[in-house]
């Protein structure tokens, strides 16, 4: 067998094995977070945007926040698929036997993104169809919202996987969604535009990831965004690619997995 079909049989097992994950605990992994956006859609769009109006280019308030809640999903469910995951894995030690066997560390990596991502592409699709009991859509820019959504779920996949490596204990895996990803995402544009702020808190919006990655998504449907579309891609690919070093150059130092 050659390196490179053993290698896809390694990455096809991986993917098999998250994907089976997923699905055998589909109520912990599919239904929660559905459940948390049709309450969103109720509260923020129904209630609250029936007194707001119409917002930035003449769309209704909840078909204005649609795309980043399906964006705020898409990478909270990326971030808790692979941290937890991955973290089980080093904890029974699996992680072990994967790193001194021939599997090269780019496959393990693509392995838990990829079952990572796939979590985070069927949330976003089923959190998708429940707005649509709530408002119209029309996608302005097939392409770019298939793109953006699947860099943010690579970047949030990759910083899961991240934060799983230097974990010691399961406490760990909560710490960065709890008092920093989730700050992030609800500064970042998914209820409301940048261009509604003051200074200097403006500026400081500008500087957070997740508003590109929201503006991104929110330009492919609705064809509006807060920021330079080209500049939110510049910015997402440059965080797959450097986090993406960084994760390998841990798989290979085996920080925080070789006891």
């Amino acid at each position: 067998m050659s390196n490179t079909t053993a290698n896809l049989v390694a990455l096809n097992t991986l993917v098999r094995r998250e994907i089976v994950r997923i699905v055998r605990i589909w109520t912990q992994t599919l239904i929660p977070p559905a459940i948390t956006m049709t309450l969103y859609f109720v509260i923020f769009g129904k209630l609250i945007g029936s007194r707001i109006g119409a917002i930035e280019g003449g769309f209704s308030y909840m078909q204005y926040i649609v795309p980043g809640l399906v964006m705020m999903s898409v990478i909270n469910n990326c971030y808790a698929n692979i941290s937890s995951s991955f973290f089980g894995a080093k904890f029974s030690r699996a992680v072990e036997e994967m790193l001194v066997s021939p599997m090269p560390n780019w496959v393990i990596l693509l392995g838990y993104v990829t079952g990572a991502v796939a979590r985070g592409m069927v949330v976003g699709v089923l959190v998708l169809l429940i707005a649509l009991f709530f408002t119209s859509l029309h996608v302005v820019h097939p392409l770019i919202t298939f793109l953006s959504v699947l860099l943010g779920a690579t970047i949030f996949s990759l910083a899961g996987f991240v934060n799983a490596v230097y974990a010691k204990k399961f406490d760990d895996i909560a710490l960065v969604p709890t008092f920093i990803l989730t700050p992030l995402t609800y500064l970042g544009g998914v209820f409301y535009s940048v261009n509604m702020l003051g200074e200097p808190w403006q500026v400081i919006s500008r500087a957070n990831p997740i508003l590109y990655m929201v503006n991104a998504f929110r330009y492919g449907v609705l064809g509006i965004s807060d920021v330079h579309v080209g500049m939110a891609f510049v910015v997402m690919i440059g965080f797959v690619i450097g986090l993406s070093i960084v994760a390998l150059q841990l798989l290979k130092r085996g920080v925080g997995l070789r006891s």
